[in-house]
């Protein structure tokens, strides 16, 4: 019994050493027969995780910093009214060189070009003295590395000791709102970094004429003609090699309706038939979600092998039902009176060319899709179907409603909360589905399977027309918007349940 804690303690680091050799050996394994090219040493691996630790180590130390500056101005006040004039005046300083410094990093990141001028200069002082710095360092016989290294060590213990000269002079004070901004403000800086900033960029470029011919955003132009002509080329002009704007946006609602119909209805069988009570229900579950569980890539690889006209499984079992309805017609198997219609389907079902024909590829990739989109859509409704509360049921039953009233007066309503949020990421996703068209057709044949995504992404990457593909982007985000908006308001999705 003494014993039985320090068992429980050791026992999890175990396990971790013991899968950690595992994983050692199963890597040497799998990484040994092919490890004649593999230039891999020492040095070159402590090189590498020097500049990801180095990485890390900018991003959380300015977190770090950011936390601390507004933890001061939240939770410590100063001591008198000279320490007071002191610290609001290092605590503005501090704040407008922070501002300055982001608003530097937009610019050398090309979000806008401020010029040599005044104002320019003023956003670009923060580099200024960090390059001054920089330079310094170089005289002393540091490598460029290095002296970046060391000049942001310098510029953090500056501020450091800035802080803790703050520190010392002010008080503890209590604010209500200091810890919940403390807590929002790392996800609003990967907001404004993550998100905000790649849109503003984007819509910078959808208004421009970027593209290979003009070394991509180097000497590109931009204005509103720009933009106009890029919108004009995209709805009347080719979207990638030869298909037209209209013709893959209509693919593409094709695409949309078809996956999220059969996704939303079998997500929703399966809920209902997992939900009953049933024996080995984990096992029956755990085995639903792992076509969601497995990595798209490799699902779609594995299923574009599986579309083979020669040996793929789809045609094998299609050859051997074929071979089978014709030997019923012709009577090798005794089946009176249906002989005819066995002859008319064996004469239409066979094996097909799934990549030569534009129907069938299409067919294939909404096969693939449809299987890797409905395990998600069954976890989510059978999570919203577990919140409602048999008491509901019981009710109805005592009142004489039967399972079908039951499900679309019961059911459905209380699930709208769940349905709402799981369509419009379903409709998203699906509009937005590259991965799956790309490694199973390529778009192909003659992109007679290219949604707008895939063919963006040809716009950019096969004819590099940068400013054009960022429209293209933008109109994308403007049509999912809108059908967002107006599935909201016309399925109420945002109200209650009980609305």
């Amino acid at each position: 019994m003494d014993n039985q804690p320090l068992k429980r303690r050791i026992l999890p680091y175990v396990y971790w050493l013991g899968g950690l050799v595992v994983l050692y050996f199963i890597l040497n394994l799998l990484i040994s027969p092919y490890a004649d090219g593999i230039t891999l040493n020492l040095g070159t691996v402590v090189k590498r995780l020097g500049e990801i630790a180095s990485f890390l180590l900018g991003i959380f130390g300015g977190l770090a910093l950011i936390e601390i500056y507004f933890y001061q101005i939240f939770f410590r006040q100063p001591k008198d009214a000279r320490s007071r004039i002191i610290t609001r005046g290092l605590q503005i300083l501090l704040g407008a060189f922070m501002l300055l410094a982001i608003l530097a990093f937009f610019e050398i990141t090309d979000l806008y070009r401020l010029g040599n001028n005044v104002f320019g200069e003023i956003i670009r002082l923060p580099l200024t003295i960090f390059g001054g710095l920089q330079s310094i360092l170089l005289s002393t016989g540091l490598t460029k590395g290095g002296a970046g290294l060391v000049g942001g060590i310098i510029f953090a213990l500056l501020i450091g000791a800035i802080f803790y000269f703050i520190q010392k002079v002010s008080v503890p004070r209590i604010s209500k709102l200091g810890l919940p901004y403390l807590l929002i403000l790392p996800a609003l800086i990967g907001i404004l970094f993550l998100i905000i900033y790649p849109f503003l960029f984007e819509i910078k470029l959808a208004f421009s004429n970027a593209s290979l011919g003009t070394q991509a955003t180097k000497n590109a132009q931009y204005g509103l003609q720009y933009g106009w002509d890029n919108l004009v080329t995209l709805f009347t002009g080719k979207v990638a090699k030869d298909a037209m704007f209209f013709e893959v946006f209509g693919r593409t609602i094709l695409w949309t309706v078809i996956n999220v119909t059969f996704h939303v209805s079998g997500g929703m069988g399966l809920a209902l038939l997992l939900h009953r009570p049933m024996k080995l229900q984990g096992v029956y579950r755990t085995l639903l979600i792992f076509p969601w569980a497995i990595p798209t890539t490799i699902a779609a690889m594995a299923l574009r092998n599986e579309f083979d006209s020669r040996y793929g499984l789809f045609n094998i079992l299609l050859s051997d039902l074929n071979a089978w309805l014709v030997g019923v017609s012709h009577g090798t198997v005794n089946i009176p009176l249906i002989g005819d219609a066995f002859n008319w389907l064996a004469a239409h079902i066979g094996p097909v060319s799934w990549k030569q024909d534009p129907f069938w590829a299409f067919v294939s990739i909404l096969i693939s899709n449809i299987w890797l989109g409905i395990p998600f859509m069954s976890v989510i409704i059978l999570g919203g179907l577990q919140s409602i509360s048999q008491e509901y049921y019981e009710a109805a039953e005592i009142d004489g409603a039967t399972k079908s009233q039951q499900f679309r007066n019961i059911t459905l309503p209380l699930l709208r909360p769940v349905l709402t949020p799981a369509i419009i990421l379903g409709v998203v996703w699906t509009f937005n589905k590259f991965d799956v068209i790309y490694l199973i057709t390529q778009g192909g044949p003659q992109e007679k399977t290219d949604i707008l995504v895939s063919s963006m992404y040809k716009a950019a990457f096969s004819f590099y027309r940068y400013g054009f593909t960022a429209m293209f982007a933008l109109v994308i985000f403007i049509i999912l918007l809108i059908f967002t908006l107006i599935y909201l308001r016309a399925s109420g999705g945002l109200k209650s349940a009980t609305e």
